[in-house]
């Protein structure tokens, strides 16, 4: 179901209410994509900018300009301070995160990035509108652990996965409504393929990963335990791959590179329960996710919508949760 916004801090309109948690959780956000999520009715963020004004005159928010030269003037990129973010914690209705994002960060390389992510979040939301299904600002969330192994995370060890964000969006049709949850990973076409090759094999990985018991807690009528997925998701969610940041061609050749990664990949191919599928953002963002956009790591490159392997979208699929 849609996420709530966090409670008002006191004398704040309701649009500052609602900046808080979404800034807090996304880390990052132009004022662009912040009108599209939070005030997309009105012709320009007029009032989305006098808020954002009154909230930075708080000392709630603060801005720097996006590194990214655009035509038009310098674009403001708006984070929370310190003082925003424990309002936003006191409020429990966010995840709550120990990272927190500096002046430093925010003007950093890492802009164009997590500006991507947010992008991608956007167009699930604005479709979900379109469609009558449901997404809100809040659905998305960035860079969530899961372990995929047992033992210390060391320096260039492999027992983390965190995925670019992990999305939840509510699906509407004639037979009922389903919960859709998907690991979302974005290439800006800024990575060696090989590297996000790896990536892939961490996601089947957590797929099947069973947590050992506790130290003391071994013994020869220990019963195998469940995946740890299980205590997260009502299955495991479906990996998305999204493209960006180049032509046509060399998208659709690193789409051709990575199925054959996935198909030399042992723990890939024998890992069925994970779907996995790649599509570009601009095709997500012209067509639609339920578009035949989307094109499965493994099998027949034949082109289908984000449900990927399941059946189509007007058939319940025990794999999902069914929202009554």
């Amino acid at each position: 179901m849609p996420t709530t916004l966090s409670p008002a801090p006191t004398g704040l309109p309701r649009l500052g209410q609602q900046l808080l948690p979404v800034l807090y959780q996304h880390r990052l956000v132009a004022t662009g994509q912040l009108h599209r999520m939070l005030t997309p009715h009105a012709h320009r963020p007029v009032y989305l900018r006098r808020v954002l004004n009154q909230v930075r005159g708080l000392g709630l928010v603060d801005c720097t300009t996006r590194r990214a030269g655009r035509m038009g003037g310098a674009e403001l990129l708006w984070f929370v301070t310190p003082r925003g973010a424990d309002i936003v914690e006191a409020s429990r209705e966010v995840t709550g995160r120990a990272y927190r994002i500096s002046p430093e960060t925010a003007a950093s390389q890492l802009q164009e990035h997590t500006l991507t992510v947010v992008e991608t979040g956007l167009a699930f939301t604005t479709w979900a509108q379109a469609l009558g299904d449901e997404c809100g600002p809040l659905d998305w969330e960035p860079e969530l652990v899961h372990r995929v192994r047992d033992g210390e995370n060391r320096l260039g060890d492999d027992a983390l996965l965190i995925p670019d964000a992990v999305l939840r969006y509510t699906r509407t049709t004639p037979t009922g409504r389903r919960l859709l949850t998907y690991f979302l990973e974005i290439d800006r076409a800024t990575m060696q393929v090989g590297r996000l090759g790896r990536k892939l094999t961490s996601y089947a990985r957590y797929a099947t990963y069973v947590p050992a018991p506790p130290p003391g807690h071994r013994s020869p009528t220990t019963v195998a335990g469940r995946e740890a997925w299980r205590d997260r998701y009502p299955a495991v969610p479906r990996l998305l791959i999204v493209l960006t940041g180049a032509s046509n061609a060399v998208l659709s050749r690193r789409i051709e590179d990575l199925r054959a990664l996935a198909a030399a990949d042992t723990r890939v191919r024998r890992t069925p329960q994970l779907a996995v599928g790649i599509t570009t953002l601009e095709q997500l963002k012209s067509h639609g996710p339920f578009a035949p956009i989307v094109t499965p790591l493994l099998g027949d490159p034949i082109s289908g919508d984000i449900l990927l392997s399941v059946p189509p979208a007007d058939v319940i699929s025990s794999a999902d949760q069914v929202v009554r």
